[in-house]
């Protein structure tokens, strides 16, 4: 049951975090959609709000690294497709306001918690994970791994871009837009 109590308050985090961000993620929040009795917080997380941040972050890019990991494709087109259609809800999420949890925790007012609590360098982790995790799909699928890493780097770039826009848009058109574009990098199919 603890542990229970501990995924709820996490998952809560990593869902406050997209929408709210960092600066306005609140234990008061975080107890409020997780269910979790106050004497919760400093149980599972003595270190108060860095160390569930971290562990909301760290969760969240182990679970989109999942996902990455889980496409399947033969072809380098083929992968940057399969990827573009994973992420299209997420995006289409962030057109409603949504965002990116671990972007959030290094572009939002937090940056003095995130540099004093190594958030940077667990966002920076991520992104490296999940770019690695694409290259060595582009790879398999016959790219070079100078060229794969330099599209996988392009792709989560295009992603983390395309958060903010549709976001500010309140539509999935940028990320359209985008995904032609990056598609357009490719050779076509013959």
């Amino acid at each position: 049951m603890a542990a229970d109590t501990k995924s709820r308050m996490i998952s809560a985090a990593i869902g406050l975090l997209q929408r709210h961000g960092l600066a306005a993620m609140s234990f008061t929040g975080v107890l409020s959609e997780s269910g979790a009795a106050r004497g919760a917080i400093y149980h599972h997380f003595p270190g108060g709000k860095q160390q569930l941040v971290l562990e909301a972050a760290r969760r969240n890019a182990e679970d989109v690294r999942g996902h990455l990991r889980a496409l399947s494709a033969d072809t380098p087109r083929g992968v940057v497709k399969a990827f573009l259609e994973g992420v299209r809800p997420v995006l289409q999420a962030s057109a409603g306001g949504a965002g990116c949890a671990i972007a959030a925790i290094t572009v939002d007012g937090g940056a003095a918690i995130a540099d004093q609590g190594g958030l940077c360098a667990v966002a920076d982790e991520a992104f490296a994970g999940w770019v690695g995790e694409l290259a060595e799909k582009l790879t398999r699928a016959g790219m070079d791994s100078a060229q794969a890493a330099g599209l996988a780097t392009l792709m989560i770039t295009t992603l983390e871009g395309a958060h903010v826009l549709c976001r500010a848009a309140g539509s999935i058109a940028p990320f359209d837009k985008a995904a032609a574009a990056l598609l357009s990098t490719l050779p076509s199919p013959r």
